[in-house]
């Protein structure tokens, strides 16, 4: 695995006074910083709109159109699983027990995802270098997407504002073939056994949970329910095509807007910042006054909190987002926020279309 480090350009005490404040905050609530009877609530209501209505498609008869309302509502239902209940357990901040944290992370299966691949590319690379060309996979060109100024450019790029958000539709379609070959990435890297397990154990895994990820979801409905072959394949793409929309969309709002910068390290390797204030740069909330929309997306608006304190469940979001904000300001340092849902949408499609032209 590439590295590179985080050296300071001058010692300040910013980090270690944010710690200090959000520390503060959870001794004097005597809250724990992990999840709550909250969390849980809302982990069932996500996995209840995942599996109820695949159940439905499994016991009643229905007519054929149903399948996609059905379907639609699993795509809901799968993106709020992504973002509210694996997403937390993974970065082990979903309970104080770490056996909850590792069984609600297996939701990861439920929706075709490998666990291991979202643990190195998520967690380790996009969370610890964000924003950087080479390190983090999330800016790396996919198909005809330019998302990293260092990145190619090509005469297709120019239109990628208007075909970017088609393309989203398809990112857990990709996500889940792309892993194959992720893996095999990841094995001759030897990140695998740097992060301690074996690359055939891992690739083993793998292959049998995308089989049984496959038999369930379109297997028992091409058995037990009465649509065609054809309207559960549709249904199939309808799902993930709503989740993988809705997904891609929420991540994208945080780091490939206009105020997310993307730096690149210097001759020797480094990027010359500390590894907090770097985070602040490359990171942007948006939309944190919509109380249901942050329900909803896992507190994945409260990005900067989410990237300074992955180990902290985004329920707390809401709470220590004032306390990063002004521990910052007094520092000097940016806090970067997009009002709304919208000012960030249209910040991304801005971002896009200079990275297209330029």
């Amino acid at each position: 695995m590439k590295t590179l480090k985080f050296i300071p350009k001058n010692k300040g005490q910013f980090t270690a006074t944010l710690r200090k404040n959000v520390n503060d905050y959870f001794k004097e609530k005597g809250i724990s910083t992990k999840g709550n009877s909250k969390i849980i609530i809302k982990s069932i209501v996500m996995l209840t709109g995942y599996l109820a209505p695949f159940v439905v498609m499994l016991t009643l008869p229905l007519s054929g159109w149903l399948i996609f309302p059905l379907s639609i509502i699993m795509g809901i239902g799968m993106a709020g699983i992504g973002m509210n209940v694996m997403h937390d357990a993974v970065h082990g901040s979903f309970s104080k027990q770490s056996w909850l944290n590792k069984l609600f992370g297996h939701t990861m299966y439920f929706i075709g995802g490998n666990t291991f691949n979202w643990k190195v590319q998520h967690n380790v690379m996009h969370h610890t270098y964000t924003n950087i060309e080479g390190f983090d996979e999330d800016i790396e060109p996919k198909g005809s997407l330019r998302l990293s100024k260092q990145s190619p450019l090509k005469k297709v790029h120019r239109y990628q504002y208007i075909y970017a958000f088609f393309l989203y539709c398809f990112m857990t379609l990709f996500r889940n073939v792309g892993e194959f070959f992720q893996l095999a990435k990841y094995n001759k890297a030897g990140v695998t056994k740097q992060q301690g397990t074996s690359p055939r154990k891992e690739m083993a895994r793998l292959i049998f949970f995308k089989v049984a990820y496959l038999a369930i979801i379109i297997g028992l409905p091409l058995v037990f329910s009465g649509f065609s072959w054809w309207l559960i394949l549709t249904g199939f793409l309808v799902m993930h095509a709503i989740a993988g929309l809705f997904m891609s969309t929420v991540f994208q709002m945080a780091h490939m807007v206009e105020t997310a910068e993307q730096p690149t390290p210097d001759t020797h390797g480094n990027i010359e910042n500390e590894w907090t204030i770097h985070e602040l740069e490359t990171t942007v909330n948006f939309s944190r006054k919509s109380r249901i929309f942050s329900w909803m997306i896992g507190g994945l608006n409260y990005q900067i909190e989410h990237h300074l304190f992955p180990n902290i469940c985004h329920i707390h979001y809401p709470a220590i987002s004032p306390i990063v904000e002004r521990t910052a300001l007094e520092f000097g340092l940016n806090y970067h926020t997009n009002r709304t849902f919208f000012t960030a949408l249209g910040s991304h499609v801005r971002f896009l279309k200079t990275l297209g032209r330029s």
